[in-house]
């Protein structure tokens, strides 16, 4: 009971000391006196806001390594620091005060400001290695919330019915939807049965066990850095990306300017013009283009169209409307790689031009 009572009373004052001293004053305090046991975390902990940033980074920060060997059997931490301060990343530092642990996902109210916190990805009492989305409540059904088993159902929670996306956001769970004519295979293998660009082992439909026929949000969305802590924190390229993506116009085509796309996609096949007849002349623009040419982002969604097949959606920004009006992609036999556009891009009129 003794020793009991002291380790009280020592609680009693570091918790006291920690809560009015700076934040990495007090991480040294708590370090110091307590590594092990509920206090590990819940020492000096901001309820109101669920905690904090700050409160994680006791483990998963710069002292990371001052962890291993406390923590449970098999468990070592890894430094989220580095990516977080890089140009794209889940914006966790300025989040501070936004979050609370009562709030429902997707947001309902247009004016909650947007914000990301440890705990809206991550549980850490229930969550695991092996299951890093247990006891994450899902999309909330009448009086109940689902329970997220999948990574997409984590994504969509912030990137799909939110009331309140940015303006340039999309729903991102309309997008992946498998009604669509065309989406990359998220929530189910995909429809397009010829995307012969494909690299092993990606492939339309899985047939044998070591093809990969569904992907996941973060196999183009995690740190650029492949030895950095598993997903989302932050990367140094646009989109929160693994790889570079460019998508503008007038672009010099390299292996580097969409990195993301020939990570499955081979190059030689797209440059090849194996399933489009004139993929080369737009993605390198040849003779007709000073600059270079124009991205795949221009033609393609990355996510899914609700329009065509093929992931064909055509960015607004550099293409309009044909002669007569019209803005479309009309596909002229399944699988047979010829069609008509029917647009206006870089001055030259569609009206159509066939393949």
């Amino acid at each position: 009971m003794k020793s009991r009572s002291l380790y009280s009373f020592v609680y009693i004052i570091v918790s006291v000391a920690a809560m009015s001293l700076p934040v990495f004053a007090a991480t040294h305090l708590e370090e110091r006196y307590i590594k092990t046991g509920c206090a590990a975390c819940h020492l000096g902990f901001d309820f109101k806001y669920g905690g904090g940033v700050q409160r994680c980074l006791l483990c998963h920060g710069p002292n990371y390594t001052s962890m291993i060997g406390i923590m449970a059997p098999g468990v070592s931490p890894k430094n989220v620091v580095p990516d977080l301060g890089k140009n794209y990343s889940h914006q966790l530092k300025t989040s501070a005060g936004k979050h609370s642990p009562r709030e429902v996902l997707p947001e309902t109210d247009q004016n909650m400001p947007r914000h990301a916190d440890c705990n809206d990805c991550h549980k850490p009492h229930t969550s695991s290695y092996g299951s890093p989305f247990a006891g994450i409540a899902g999309k909330k059904i009448g009086n109940f919330n689902t329970q997220i088993t999948k990574e997409y159902e984590l994504c969509y929670l912030c990137h799909s019915d939110s009331a309140n996306l940015p303006v340039k956001s999309t729903n991102k769970r309309i997008e992946f939807s498998i009604n669509n004519p065309s989406f990359h295979p998220i929530e189910g293998e995909g429809k397009n049965l010829a995307v012969i660009s494909l690299i092993r082992p990606y492939r339309e439909k899985k047939s044998s066990p070591s093809d990969v026929s569904i992907l996941k949000c973060a196999d183009c969305h995690s740190s650029d850095d492949p030895t950095s802590p598993r997903g989302p924190h932050g990367s140094r390229y646009q989109g929160l990306l693994t790889d570079n993506y460019s998508t503008g116009d007038n672009i010099v085509e390299s292996s580097f300017a969409y990195g993301i796309c020939y990570k499955c996609h081979k190059r030689s096949s797209i440059l090849g013009n194996e399933s489009f007849i004139s993929h080369s002349r737009h993605i390198t623009g040849e003779r007709n283009f000073k600059g270079g040419g124009t991205s795949c982002y221009t033609c393609h969604s990355s996510h899914g169209s609700v329009e065509n097949r093929y992931l064909i959606r055509f960015n607004r920004e550099f293409v309009t409307e044909s002669s007569t009006g019209k803005l479309k992609f009309v596909e002229k036999g399944t699988y047979t790689f010829h069609g008509e556009c029917w647009l206006t891009c870089h001055g030259v009129d569609h009206n159509p031009k066939s393949y």
